[in-house]
């Protein structure tokens, strides 16, 4: 399933992206056909390598997303669009998660891998003839 983005959606994101001007090392790949196969990955729930060629290399595609996550680009488009919709009127804030039907699997109560060590101690069987183990 295709999910590029439109024509307003781009106009909207470009001016939030980092130069494609050239720098060390060449110049970067078109930013909205990298976006688009990220998006497409996320969309497909697929790996980074199955992301189509139509795109780019797929390396291109998760260094691009690896390094917009480090240096903050995501959360920098985030925040500017989410204060885009709140001014709109387009966000309701008034949405609720209730934590009983929010289940957490079991690994992740943070308790520690194989257990405490109280509960790894396996008594040690007395034997029946006091004084004799």
């Amino acid at each position: 399933m295709a999910v590029d983005l439109s024509d307003a959606e781009w106009v909207r994101l470009a001016p939030l992206l980092p130069s494609v001007a050239p720098q060390r090392g060449g110049r970067w790949r078109d930013h909205r056909q990298v976006i688009n196969g990220i998006l497409w990955r996320i969309d497909n729930g697929a790996k980074w390598r199955e992301v189509p060629q139509r795109y780019g290399p797929w390396q291109t595609c998760y260094e691009r997303f690896s390094r917009w996550e480090q240096d903050g680009t995501w959360a920098r488009i985030e925040q500017r669009l989410q204060a885009d919709a709140d001014a709109a009127g387009e966000l309701d804030w008034r949405a609720q998660a209730d934590a009983t039907i929010v289940r957490a699997h079991q690994d992740a109560s943070g308790a520690r891998k194989g257990g405490s060590a109280r509960m790894n101690h396996v008594p040690r069987r007395r034997s029946v003839c006091p004084g004799v183990d």
